[in-house]
């Protein structure tokens, strides 16, 4: 039974790939597949396909889906009050014509960004500004868009919705989260400074650029000095204050528009700014919904006892064998691949934990490792082909130059891990 849960997660996996379907779509069918082998009833209080799966698993990632609607509203908020292309005017300003200045300073926008929210959004905050900035001032279009994905990907150990979806997905508390994160964002900012210095180094001439990309939006007034800090009111009250992942980013909102509207205005912006974090929500939200599908059905009964003993023998086990082998392993996060944490990638990390084959914080530092890979270097997902096709490159091309730089950090976190989570302390 176990085999055959296996062949089925990798006919989904299949159908991702070659995107016979969404991503939402294979997962909720997976899961549904999944309870089915199971011998999951179809009805029942509990352990059945419509109450456990169906309904159950929906909610399950609730918080991580207010979490992201949140953070898409301050960065919803951060686009239209000016913050976002503010603080990367300033930084560009400041860089003058020197190239590895000015896209060092648009890296540490970005990671602002990335902290705040994800994917698309948090490339579009940083870079249509930032992007055309670089290369204008010689930077290559790939660099130019590779930078801002550094950035973002430097930044996402600090995004509280990722904090929140890994917490609630893996079963483990925020506060364990934290403890990985914090500790691996040190490692995803250094290379990420390394990467700025190394590629723009082969720089082209200003005049030589040509610009194939849609056109910016108009400017907007410059925010004022105080707003500039918003991306850090949220990270400052959940690490520094110990306070909620839901009320710190709330705060970050409400700092955001009292900092930047007039008292008149502040409804409608307010609303306004909602209603388009809704549109930039709806697609990570819905993907939530089938991903607690997912994990609801890998941790029936049934499917815990026939995956358990399988995952466990192709399993590595002490610490060396497991940075190797998943070190090996970290092309199958690309391309929607099966160890993607946000799709089946969720799965093999409810395997892990429910058949209780490595301890908890050690497979949340697993998948927090793989995200620092798929955030960037993915060419599927939707900050990658944003930031390659507004610089003129293939999202390929963004894939090859960012590549060797987050399989390091990948690499690091699982160091990380495997010191702190699968070594015999003292």
């Amino acid at each position: 039974m176990g085999i055959a849960i296996l062949v089925l997660m990798a006919v989904g996996v299949v159908l991702m790939l070659t995107r016979v379907l969404p991503t939402a779509f294979a997962l909720v069918l997976l899961a549904l597949g999944i309870a089915l082998l199971a011998g999951a009833p179809f009805t029942g209080a509990t352990n059945s396909i419509l109450t456990s799966v169906l309904q159950t698993g929906s909610a399950a990632l609730a918080s991580t889906m207010i979490a992201v609607l949140l953070g898409s509203w301050l960065g919803t908020l951060m686009d239209e009050s000016g913050i976002a292309g503010t603080l990367v005017r300033k930084i560009v300003e400041f860089g003058g014509e020197r190239p590895s200045f000015v896209a060092l300073g648009v890296f540490a926008v970005s990671i602002l960004c990335g902290s705040i929210t994800g994917s698309a959004p948090a490339a579009m905050l940083a870079g249509v500004v930032g992007i055309p900035a670089m290369i204008a001032v010689g930077v290559r279009p790939v660099a130019a868009g590779g930078t801002v994905l550094m950035g973002i990907s430097a930044g996402s150990p600090l995004e509280l919705p990722v904090w929140q979806f890994l917490s609630d997905a893996v079963g483990a508390p925020v506060g364990d989260v934290q403890s990985i994160m914090v500790r691996l964002f040190p490692m995803a900012l250094v290379v990420g400074i390394v990467y700025v210095f190394v590629e723009t180094r082969r720089t082209r001439h200003a005049w030589a650029v040509r610009l194939d990309r849609p056109k910016a939006r108009v400017r907007r007034g410059d925010a004022p000095w105080y707003a500039l800090i918003t991306p850090l009111v949220p990270i400052v009250l959940a690490l520094g204050l110990a306070v909620p992942i839901v009320p710190s980013l709330l705060a970050g909102v409400v700092f955001a528009l009292v900092t930047t509207t007039r008292w008149g205005e502040l409804n409608g912006r307010a609303l306004r700014s909602l209603y388009k974090a809704f549109e930039v929500a709806a697609p990570p939200i819905a993907l939530f919904v089938a991903i607690g599908m997912l994990l609801a059905a890998v941790k029936l009964p049934g499917a815990k006892n026939a995956l358990t003993p399988v995952v466990s023998a192709i399993s590595p086990s002490g610490a060396g064998w497991f940075v190797v082998v998943f070190a090996l392993l970290v092309p199958l996060c690309l391309f929607r691949g099966p160890l993607n944490v946000f799709g089946l990638g969720a799965g093999v990390a409810g395997v892990l934990v429910t058949g209780g084959i490595y301890p908890l914080p050690a497979v949340v530092g697993l998948m927090a490792s793989y995200n620092q890979v798929f955030g960037v270097s993915d060419p599927t997902s939707t900050q990658t082909v944003w930031a390659a096709q507004y610089a003129g490159v293939r999202p390929e091309r963004a894939m090859v130059s960012t590549l060797p730089y987050t399989w390091v950090v990948a690499i690091g976190g699982m160091v990380l891990t495997a010191v702190l989570y699968l070594t015999p302390q003292p």
